[in-house]
This record gives C-alpha cells, sequence and structure tokens, in this order.
C-alpha cells in the first residue's frame, strides 16, 4: 500500500512540473500615466492563459506571467494595445486611444515637452 502511495505522489509531482514547464514570464514596456492606467491595462490581461499582471507606473514596465501554450506574447502585447496602450511591438489605434480619459492619455511622440515651449 505504501509503495502505490509513493507512486501515486511521484506521478502527481511530475504532473506538476511538466503543467508548470509551458508557464512563462516577460516583462514588456508599456506607455501609461496613472493608476487607472494601471487598472485598465492589468483587467485587460484578465484572460485565459495569463496568470498574473502588474504594471508599474513609475517605470512603465508590465510583468505578466502566462501559459505559453494558451498564449502567446505577440497576443499578450496586443490585449494591451486593443485597450489604448502602446507596447514595444504593438501601437494602440486612435479610436482606441481616444476612448482612454483624459489623464490616460499619454505622450505617444516619445519626447518629452519643452519647458520653453509655450514661452514666446
Amino acid at each position: 500500500m505504501k509503495s502505490l502511495r509513493f507512486l501515486a505522489v511521484a506521478v502527481l509531482a511530475f504532473l506538476g512540473t511538466a503543467a508548470s514547464a509551458q508557464t512563462k514570464t516577460d516583462s514588456i514596456k508599456v506607455s501609461g500615466n496613472c493608476g487607472m492606467c494601471k487598472k485598465t491595462i492589468e483587467s485587460a490581461l484578465k484572460v485565459p492563459g495569463i496568470t498574473s499582471a502588474a504594471w508599474n507606473v513609475k517605470t512603465k514596465m508590465l510583468n505578466v506571467n502566462y501559459d505559453a501554450s494558451k498564449i502567446n506574447l505577440d497576443q499578450v502585447q496586443k490585449k494591451v494595445a486593443d485597450v489604448g496602450y502602446d507596447t514595444p511591438k504593438f501601437k494602440a489605434t486612435e479610436a482606441a486611444y481616444e476612448k482612454l480619459p483624459s489623464c490616460c492619455q499619454y505622450d505617444r511622440t516619445g519626447k518629452a515637452p519643452s519647458a520653453n515651449a509655450h514661452k514666446h
């Protein structure tokens, strides 16, 4: 009986290891500004295959854990772009970007505004 129990534990341990082999973790630069951006970005990734997603407001980095057998990194970035946020591989459509609240409409040029831009 003990050997049967040992065999069952060994099989379950092997299956657990095989399942976790598909899990990947990646970091992606995602444009955005605030806590509302964080909520929108993370909510867009509450889909099958993604186990966690956390976007950092200060660093603009999204850390995502996902099952590579169910979703790939391009699909992750596309989901983020679909809700209005640019990623390295996919740019949000103007329509998606325009739907964002004004506080979430980040600078899409990649340049900081000049301090002297409005002085004459």
